[in-house]
């Protein structure tokens, strides 16, 4: 019996290795909300049934958050699928989107740019002063130096979102079909 084309398996788009590097850097900043989520679940079963506190686990919490927050940056810059709302977006042309998105991701890489160079002085800052966790007294700089590396990850991937834009759209994923809200 002849096979059909349902029948024939489905080529995967190949992925090149920028594709790859923005999976990579979606998948960090899953691992650390899994970490923040773990970090939190156990606090509170040790605290509540066993009456045992996790030592720095609330200072831990609080970089893991960060960390999170600054990863999260990076996974949601590229992708453009945060919330937005937009009554001229919505209204004008495909080109005036176009032009409107790229203005917006100019702006908001030299906003993350900024941002980045501050935390850099930060980690630095923090380094130099010696901060350490209350109980067991460890070095706080690290997680401010991961936090800083979601921070470059993010500025990474809002300068290859606005190459995209201006002369690879058809890379994005086709996001400039408007939908309607129901």
């Amino acid at each position: 019996m002849p096979m059909s084309e349902a029948d024939l398996p489905t080529a995967r788009p190949k992925r090149n290795a920028m594709d790859r590097f923005i999976d990579a850097i979606e998948l960090i900043a899953a691992f650390f909300i899994g970490l923040v989520a773990a970090d939190i679940f156990v606090s509170v079963l040790l605290r509540y049934f066993f009456s045992v506190q996790i030592p720095d686990s609330y200072d831990f919490g609080r970089l893991l958050l960060g960390i999170v927050i600054f990863w999260g940056i990076a996974a949601t810059s590229y992708r453009g699928n945060h919330i937005t709302v937009d009554l001229l977006y919505a209204s004008v042309g495909v080109r005036a989107q176009r032009t409107i998105d790229v203005f917006a991701t100019l702006v908001l890489l030299f906003v993350v740019t900024v941002q980045t160079y501050t935390l850099f002085n930060k980690v630095l800052g923090t380094r130099a002063d010696h901060v350490l966790t209350f109980d067991l007294r460890l070095p706080v700089w690290p997680f401010f130096l991961v936090a800083w590396l979601g921070d470059v990850s993010a500025v990474l991937l809002i300068a290859v979102r606005t190459y995209r834009l201006i002369f690879h759209p058809e890379l994005l994923g086709g996001e400039y079909q408007i939908k309607p809200v129901e």
